[in-house]
């Protein structure tokens, strides 16, 4: 089959064709590495200063170490009474509940929206990982959906959010291939529920800490190209929308990766689970397998590991990501 070289890289589509080869290439055991916690990571930083670029990788153990806690007293405070009705105790499980009409799966999905796109992230983990590696040729591919990468002040033509947004809303309709930032009609169905601001400009109960589970009829958001019911833009079947954007960035994480290789590459992954593995710790493992002289990392809470066949160039560190890269931020540069 001849390419066509005038198409812009799919990035998404190479990096999942690098998860299946090493999921056919990496049948052995795994390791927790050779080394210490301390000596890991010392490791760490030398490689992060030794490095001709970075590729981080980042999974939903990142924002959970910022403070973004889908269950507890933060989604208590929002939440209460959703939980008190219908029982959902987590953020996550409520987006998949037969609400009994629109106003109310909608009044869901704005307090959703809101606590997790637009309330600045409760540590500065993002931050703190944007100073380590501010210096350095960097590109960041992560399936978080909360935007807080950008919002950290990363720049956002070395992003690829490969999940989607939750900033953004899409149409019902397959030929509707666009989609919409939602901020605006986010501030305006909390306040319709009754929240409000306090002097930090952040939606919090009123005094009775009562407020609406349903939005006004017609607040329910429409598409503004054909008038039809909107969704989120978030991957969870083919609907999912893949727009300018989202192809720009696909195409510039191809283009990185292809600029760099055979170079010293640290691939940096932080707190990615085996819930999407295909799409960035099995690539990660494959590229450095193909690259001599790149270097993988796994930064994980209780699941740092690497195949057994690049453990010599592999760090594994199990912890919190925050505490750690805030120790790395502390060490001399080397």
């Amino acid at each position: 089959m001849k390419k066509n070289y005038s198409e812009p890289a799919n990035g998404y589509l190479e990096t999942i064709s690098r998860g299946i080869q090493a999921v056919r290439r990496f049948r052995g055991g795994m390791t927790e590495g050779n080394l210490s916690r301390k000596e890991a990571i010392a490791r760490l930083k030398k490689e992060i200063g030794a490095a001709d670029a970075v590729v981080i990788g980042a999974g939903a153990g990142l924002s959970t170490a910022a403070g973004f806690i889908y269950s507890g007293e933060r989604f208590m405070k929002y939440f209460g009474d959703f939980a008190d009705r219908f029982g959902i105790r987590d953020m996550y499980s409520g987006g998949f509940y037969p609400y009994p009409d629109r106003e109310t799966l909608w009044a869901f999905w704005a307090r959703n929206i809101y606590c997790n796109r637009y309330v600045p992230a409760p540590k500065p983990v993002y931050k703190d990982l944007l100073s380590l590696v501010r210096d350095k040729d960097y590109f960041v591919i992560t399936t978080n959906v909360d935007h807080q990468f950008q919002k950290a002040g990363f720049d956002k033509k070395r992003l690829f959010y490969t999940q989607g947004d939750y900033g953004l809303f899409q149409s019902v309709n397959p030929g509707t291939r666009k989609t919409y930032d939602n901020e605006e009609w986010v501030m305006k169905a909390m306040e319709a529920q009754g929240f409000v601001r306090n002097q930090e400009g952040c939606f919090e109960k009123p005094e009775g800490g009562r407020v609406s589970m349903r939005i006004p009829s017609e607040l329910i958001p429409r598409c503004p190209e054909d008038g039809s019911d909107m969704t989120m833009n978030l991957r969870s079947d083919d609907s999912f929308v893949e727009d300018d954007g989202w192809h720009r960035a696909s195409a510039a994480y191809a283009d990185f990766l292809r600029r760099h290789e055979g170079m010293h590459v640290l691939f940096l992954e932080i707190g990615v689970g085996m819930n999407t593995p295909v799409i960035i710790k099995y690539p990660f493992w494959q590229m450095t397998n193909d690259n001599p002289e790149a270097v993988y990392v796994c930064l994980n809470y209780n699941e740092a590991w690497c195949p057994e066949q690049i453990e010599e160039r592999s760090v594994c560190i199990d912890g919190d990501s925050g505490e750690v890269i805030r120790m790395l931020l502390s060490m001399p540069r080397q």
